[in-house]
């Protein structure tokens, strides 16, 4: 599973790096990154449920 952010959506309330940091880090600016391209196994419900509280639906999972 790949993980990004739509820069578009994004307003760095952080809700993501607070449920799965390993995954996602805010910016310098203020908004959320993913730090990694394919999420690890042992991660996956952690990002899904990352993308599930993000309030501006920013967080991206491919399969």
């Amino acid at each position: 599973m790949k993980a990004s952010i739509d820069d578009g959506r994004c307003r760095g309330h952080g809700v993501c790096t607070t449920i799965c940091p390993e995954v996602f880090a805010m910016t310098d600016d203020g908004y959320a990154e993913a730090i990694l391209d394919e999420v690890p196994d042992e991660l996956v419900d952690s990002a899904r449920e990352a993308a599930a509280a993000c309030p501006e639906n920013a967080v991206v999972l491919d399969q």
